[in-house]
């Protein structure tokens, strides 16, 4: 008992996989609002060169 309680000290796998989750959180948000972004952007060009167009 004493052995499953040193080793779960030492076992810091869950610890790394929550760290991965939360840097892959990070950079979903960031490309989220990135791009929520530049498809705001972008509509407006086309509009504008869409009414130039006609």
């Amino acid at each position: 008992m004493l052995y499953l309680i040193k080793n779960l000290k030492r076992n810091d796998s869950g610890a790394t996989a929550i760290e991965y989750g939360l840097i892959a959180a990070l950079v979903a948000v960031g490309l989220i609002t990135a791009l929520t972004t530049l498809g705001t952007d972008l509509a407006g060009i086309f509009g504008e060169v869409s009414t130039e167009l006609q």
